[in-house]
């Protein structure tokens, strides 16, 4: 059947921020169901209210509206663009909780439901209605009752019996659910379920800790067919996450008559849910000892595990779910790799595994033991020969510091315990204990993890422990060791360790070129070699194929290393012969072309941000007509689908597997300086093998990022910064915080997002904190600056040619200096900056850019203090608010950028692509013409799924996304991106006062701007004593450790619309800190600065007399 007719208009909800759960997985999808739907001829209307996403540039859909994504604003867009049809599959929880809600309230008559009806969300989402359908069809569940209420749920407590899993219905990442393993475990994780649950319904189950999990990720359409595009199999058994497990593609510990009775159980429970017209993911889980299977969950929409199950197979399920769901069925679908029909079963020869990445080390206090409620950021994906190379390719991703299986401990009681403990390295606690002397069955029955996974990490530990010189000159070993996914610094690593034998990965790769030992390139093809591929979708191995090795059912055989690639792989988990052929290495592009490399895993301070620049270099080396080569790990994201550029090498990001890539495909020029941190760190490295990196040299990169370089520099310029020294251990860090002055800020080398920056208050703290601050410099200078207090901070961001600059924009903080530049909730335009001040920043900023040599994109901070400017930092770089200024100001900075280091001319650039001509070129330097609109670009932190983490903020950054508020006013474009960042503003109610004592001195201030707007204020004694003594009316309630009722009573109560809670590192374990959890638990609106105060309570006066909730499409503002 063709597309159907009957529907013109389509609106595509997105996801909203990276939060926890929800990542760039959702960008990815979107932005393949935008291009398939605008390919198909139909009007394509979307709402998204991250910018930092690639589905949100404005020539993807018809209508983009970067608007908070709530049920009011999405009600108004249908009814502004006359949208006929709604496909709510694409954006997550986030876009199937709305559309559920605008159904419920009638306001979607008239429009239809495209890839799901919400008779079938309803049935996938609520956990009664899942049970009742499953019991319908036969399925065996865990046992479980439904509760309502407390009393409910502690009467199924009693009946089930300890331990119990608690599932809330309608939530993210398994939000609101948890393990619990007695009644007051039991009692607050009740209680949490029901308040996360938005129809306060949760699910309370028998324990099916220690059984092992599995996913089915399948695909029906409307003739229902059915098919299994990938089973994933889940290394930690069931109690954990599956976005916080390691996890494996193809499943590997399934029998045959395991694999086909879970998917005869997948396929029917597709067709009892009612997904006809999409793809689900279903998970199962089996107990090892008798081999019950019995169903967890199913997602009747495109999911977390659809991205990475689309990366491993390279079977695009968000393009052919869309496609399904405007009317095609799978036979009249191509497949785009192979050409043959989409119906055809996806087949891999080669096993991918996942990891998720983690960042406790931002909060100190949260706690870091994995549960069923998901905490991980990001995640990375590697593809090996076997189980053990794609394993330790995976660890050398993670940008943790690993390469390979590192051992953590040599303490047998810290592994024993870190091992029965699910965290993020128990995997290599795991292997600890094996160096240790455990056996397979003793660390088996610590962590419960399938034994045939143990005996492959026991084995990797004993590879790893033979390594000696010998290997040097045994070119077998070598290749055996490679074989088994040994990085050159693991072995350069061990020869060390255990001989003192120096020798650099270079030279250990170069030894290994002489004895012929390199990897070979395989292709992703959907079709274990079945079918000729078209994209060249690329994986590194060294892995032997040869069939006549095996071993017991599940594994995938350990072979030795070899080159030889023209025999079999057999994946005896399913009895399936699954067979590689040698195939034809990928065809040799032009002699014109580029490689980009990504920036890895998503984790705090390097995110979606620097993918959708990776991404926009790719589309501006097509419209150079420049051959593109991506290069990344992520499987989330944008960059590495296949057709966003012109060949994927999917690989870790490490100087090894790099410089061979560089060397088989020789390219004319090398992207580093949009992948965040992790490309830029191995710009130097790469420049030693003459690599071609094009744009801002390596070595001006490393002026700008070695803190004493940089300091010496700004100085020649004659240019403003805050007073500051070099240390290199804990004296000398004394002695020049001494001599500036407290308080200082510790400013490490060579890191991102903040990482272990701190203000430091006096010598007690800075004692402390040293041995942080040197180890995470990795031997680099530390910078100590005088802090300037009470600062405005700015962010530049620019693009220079090297004669010229242009200026994207000058963004103002709101938040004063002290908080992490990516956590401050920024304006552009600046709304308070004198002019002469922003002409002395245009000028500073062209003066650093030319001097320094900057070919391209760079990002520069200053502070304006006591009217006098700072220069605080220059990255040259993409920095994490490009896609922000790209979107507000309508030039595509990336795009341009990438045009200036392939061809050298910012005018020409510029001119290709100022699509409204919005430039004024007699300036220099080059600016656009003053805005009519203003962009307000705010944080998102994951401090609900993070126990323990306080809300506070500081200089080293917390917050995992960013939204975007937008409109022709200040006040109600700030309104709209606290909406969209789900602390939306109260326009009447009861604000609650609570001021550190350097912040006492704006309490009268803050209290009459709130009456005058109709607030009623309350305080604890000391604010409440001096705004009575200033004549301001205000009522006094009790700290939580005065009595009863307290704040804590009042917020729980409902009684609270607005709290305003500063404080000082010193009072975070008091009072101010259990306000701020409770402040969270009942999603209180907040704000922890003054300054963000002062802004609200004017933004508020803005939206009691206009509509927040009017839409515009970001196309309007520049027409």
């Amino acid at each position: 059947m063709p597309k159907r007719t009957d529907i013109k208009t389509i609106l595509l909800i997105g996801s909203g921020p990276i939060v926890i759960g929800q990542a760039c997985e959702f960008d990815y999808s979107g932005t393949q169901a935008a291009k398939t739907l605008k390919s198909l001829g139909y009007k394509v209307v979307l709402i998204n209210s991250n910018p930092a996403t690639i589905m949100t540039d404005p020539e993807l859909a018809d209508s983009t509206y970067i608007e908070p994504i709530t049920k009011e604003v999405v009600q108004n867009i249908i009814k502004l663009e006359g949208v006929d049809a709604i496909l709510p599959t694409m954006g997550g929880q986030t876009a199937l909780n709305i559309a559920m809600e605008l159904h419920e309230s009638g306001a979607l008559e008239g429009v239809q439901f495209l890839g799901a009806k919400p008779e079938a969300i309803k049935k996938g989402e609520d956990r009664q209605a899942f049970k009742e359908a499953m019991l319908k069809i036969g399925m065996d569940l865990p046992k479980s009752h439904y509760a309502y209420t407390q009393e409910e749920a502690l009467k199924a407590a009693n009946d089930i019996g300890f331990p119990l899993i608690i599932r809330a219905s309608y939530t993210l990442a398994g939000g609101g659910s948890g393990v619990a393993y007695n009644i007051e475990e039991f009692k607050a994780l009740a209680k949490a379920g029901l308040e996360a649950s938005p129809i306060s319904e949760i699910l309370i189950e028998e324990s099916l800790l220690g059984w092992k999990e599995y996913e089915m990720e399948v695909i029906r359409d409307r003739n229902d067919n059915c098919i299994i595009v990938c089973s994933i199999e889940n290394l930690d058994p069931m109690g954990v996450h599956t976005g916080d497990s390691i996890t494996i593609a193809p499943a590997l510990t399934l029998t045959d008559k395991e694999y086909q009775r879970m998917r005869d159980a997948s396929f029917k429970i597709l067709r009892e849910i009612g997904v006809d017209t999409g793809g689900s993911n279903v998970q199962f889980a089996i107990n090892p000892q008798n081999g019950r299977m019995t169903v967890i969950e199913m997602n009747p929409r495109v999911s977390r595990s659809s991205a990475l199950a689309s990366k491993a197979t390279g079977y695009p399920i968000a393009k052919i779910a869309t496609l399904l769901a405007v009317g095609f069925s799978l036979d009249e679908i191509q497949n785009d790799i192979t050409g043959t029909p989409a119906s055809f079963e996806p087949s891999i020869d080669y096993i991918v595994t996942k990891i998720p990445r983690f960042t406790f080390e931002k909060f100190p206090k949260a706690d870091s033991t994995l549960s069923t409620s998901m905490k991980s950021i990001g995640e990375v994906m590697a593809i090996g020969g076997s189980f053990k190379e794609s394993l330790q390719k995976a660890l050398c991703s993670l940008e943790c510091g690993y390469y390979g299986l590192n051992s953590l401990t040599d303490d047998p009681s810290l592994a024993r315990k870190e091992s029965r403990r699910p965290n993020a390295e128990r995997i290599l606690y795991v292997a600890d204990c094996f160096r240790l002397g455990l056996s397979v069955e003793e660390v088996h029955s610590l962590c419960h993890i399938d034994r045939w996974f143990l005996h492959q990490i026991s084995e990797l530990v004993a590879a790893q422990e033979s390594i000696t010189s010998d290997v040097l000159n045994d070119p077998a070993k070598l290749r055996r060791l490679k074989s088994q996914g040994f990085s050159d610094k693991m072995i350069c690593y061990e020869l060390e360790r255990k001989e003192r034998l120096e020798i650099s990965e270079s030279e250990l790769y170069n030894l290994r070129k002489e004895m012929g030992i390199v990897a070979v390139y395989e292709e992703v093809d959907t079709c274990a070699a079945e079918f000729l591929a078209k994209t060249p979708y690329l994986y590194s191995t060294f892995t032997l194929m040869d069939s006549a090795l095996g071993e017991q059912c599940g594994s995938v055989a350990d072979f030795v290393g070899c080159q030889a690639v023209g025999e079999g792989i057999y994946l005896s988990g399913n009895e399936q012969a699954h067979r590689a052929d040698s195939r034809k290495s990928a065809q040799k592009p032009t002699p014109a072309k580029v490689m980009i490399i990504g920036g890895g895993p998503n984790r705090i301070g390097q995110g979606i941000e620097f993918d959708y620049c990776c991404v926009h270099a790719s589309f501006a080396l097509a419209d150079l007509g420049v051959e593109s080569i991506m290069y990344n790990c992520n499987p989330e994201t944008v960059s590495t689908d296949y057709d966003t550029s012109d060949m994927l090498y999917f690989e870790p990001i490490d100087f090894e597997r790099v410089r061979a890539v560089i060397e088989r495909e020789s390219p004319d020029g090398i992207i580093v300086h949009f992948g965040g941190q992790t490309p830029l760190k191995l710009a130097n490295s790469l420049t030693k093998i003459h690599a071609k990196i094009i744009g801002t040299s390596a070595k001006v990169i490393d002026t700008a990022e070695d803190r004493e370089k940089f300091s010496h520099f700004i100085s020649a310029l004659g240019l403003k910064q805050p007073e500051n020294g070099i240390a290199y251990d804990k004296e000398q860090a004394f002695s020049v915080a001494s001599q500036i002055g407290y308080p200082v800020l510790v400013r490490p080398s060579y890191v991102l997002g903040g990482r272990a920056m701190r203000i430091v208050q006096d010598a007690d703290e800075l004692r402390t904190y040293m041995e942080e601050a040197v180890k995470v410099s990795e031997k680099s200078p530390v910078l100590i600056d005088k802090f300037l207090d009470h600062a405005i901070e700015l962010d530049v961001d620019a693009i220079s040619d090297g004669k010229e600059v242009y200026i994207g924009g000058i963004m103002q903080h709101i938040e004063e200096a002290g908080v992490h530049s990516g956590d401050s909730t920024s304006v552009l335009p600046s709304v308070s900056i004198a002019e002469n001040l922003l002409d002395e920043i245009r000028q500073s900023t062209r003066k650093i850019a030319l001097e320094l040599g900057i070919v391209g994109l760079i990002n520069i901070q200053y502070a304006i203090h006591k009217d006098s400017l700072y220069i605080i930092e220059v990255n040259p770089r993409a920095s994490r608010t490009v896609p922000f200024v790209s979107k507000a100001s309508g030039i595509p900075l990336a795009k341009v950028a990438t045009r200036v280091m392939w061809q050298g001319d910012l005018q020409e650039a510029l001119k290709f692509y100022d699509k409204h001509n919005r430039i004024d070129f007699t300036k220099s330097p080059l600016e656009s013409i003053p805005y009519k609109h203003i962009a307000v670009k705010d944080s998102v932190f994951p401090f609900q799924k993070l126990s323990g983490a306080d809300l506070l903020l500081g200089p080293e950054m917390k917050s995992t996304g960013e939204v975007m508020g937008i409109s022709t006013s200040f006040g109600i474009s700030f309104a709209k991106a606290q909406s969209a960042s789900k602390n939306t503003l109260p326009t009447s109610g009861k604000l609650f006062l609570s001021l550190a004592d350097c912040d006492k001195p704006y309490a009268t201030q803050i209290a009459k701007s709130f009456i005058e707007l109709g607030f009623s204020v309350c305080a604890t004694e000391g604010t409440h004593k001096m705004l009575e003594s200033a004549q301001i009316p205000s009522s006094c309630v009790l700290k939580i450790s005065q009595g009863r009722p307290n704040i804590q009573d009042l917020i729980m109560n409902n009684e609270i619309a607005l709290v305003i809670n500063t404080s000082d590192d010193s009072q975070t374990k008091d009072d101010a800190r259990e306000i701020r959890r409770q402040v969270l638990k009942s999603s209180v609106p907040y704000f922890t600065t003054i300054a963000a105060a002062l802004v609200g309570a004017e933004s508020i006066r803005e939206i009691q007399q206009n509509d927040i909730n009017t839409p515009r499409a970001l196309q309007d503002f520049f027409a």
